[in-house]
């Protein structure tokens, strides 16, 4: 898994949380919906955006043995903060209208206070954020708008964010810089069924895209966000490492 972490930004992990917990996730999502769980007709919008959730499902979902021995590892033992919260969700309906948020982009760590998003921050330290998780709520397939991951691209971004220091560069510059460059670089796409988890690189390049599918897609992507305090180098920071030498 660490190798792997390291080479391509990111792992699958499979079975993080069990279906049943999944199906609760989405039945308090669907009840805050202005849309009908069976009622397609209803579903006349290709993403709706839901807010943070800390309901007993969503925090089981991220506080199981798998992801905690997946957190010690990838992140550092005791470097890391248990989810307090899920984040907020993109719900994908079925739709051939563009959902006009699916341009490629790595999730800022800071300066959050900034009115306009593309202000925010990272540095090539990952201050703010330790890993960027995909939390699979439903059975995603190719075409249930799997979220796009350019495979290696952290490396890239290291690069990219090296030379600016610990201010670091704003979404927009990181944009303007084509993401260091990894427009080349193979893409993976976030699949597979309801509990599953993708523990990212908090560098890795991805994308959203429109949805073709069926069903409705119901994914969320928090931080797992860092503790205070040092250890040894861990994945995360030895991917960096490797990318600058």
């Amino acid at each position: 898994m660490i190798e792997t972490f390291r080479r391509d930004g990111y792992v699958r992990i499979d079975g993080a949380f069990s279906s049943e917990l999944a199906a609760s996730a989405r039945a308090i999502l669907w009840r805050d919906l202005p849309e009908s769980a069976d009622d397609p007709a209803s579903w006349t919008r290709p993403v709706v955006r839901l807010g943070m959730y800390s309901d007993p499902p969503f925090l089981a979902a991220a506080d199981g043995p798998l992801l905690r021995a997946a957190f010690d590892r990838l992140a550092g033992a005791g470097r890391w903060q248990p989810c307090t919260a899920m984040g907020t969700f993109p719900i994908r309906f079925p739709s051939p209208d563009d959902p006009g948020d699916t341009g490629w982009h790595v999730d800022p760590g800071f300066g959050w206070d900034a009115p306009d998003f593309m202000d925010w921050r990272a540095n090539v330290a990952s201050r703010g954020r330790r890993l960027l998780m995909l939390f699979l709520f439903s059975d995603v397939g190719a075409d249930d708008a799997p979220t796009r991951l350019r495979v290696g691209s952290h490396r890239d971004m290291a690069r990219l964010l090296a030379p600016a220091g610990d201010g670091g560069l704003t979404l927009r510059e990181m944009a303007a810089a084509g993401f260091g460059g990894s427009d080349g670089r193979p893409e993976a796409l976030a699949t597979g069924p309801a509990g599953t988890v993708y523990l990212c690189h908090p560098f890795l390049v991805h994308a959203a895209q429109p949805h073709r599918g069926r069903r409705p897609r119901f994914m969320a992507q928090p931080p797992l966000l860092p503790a205070p305090g040092d250890g040894p180098p861990s994945p995360v920071e030895i991917a960096i490492r490797d990318a600058l030498a």
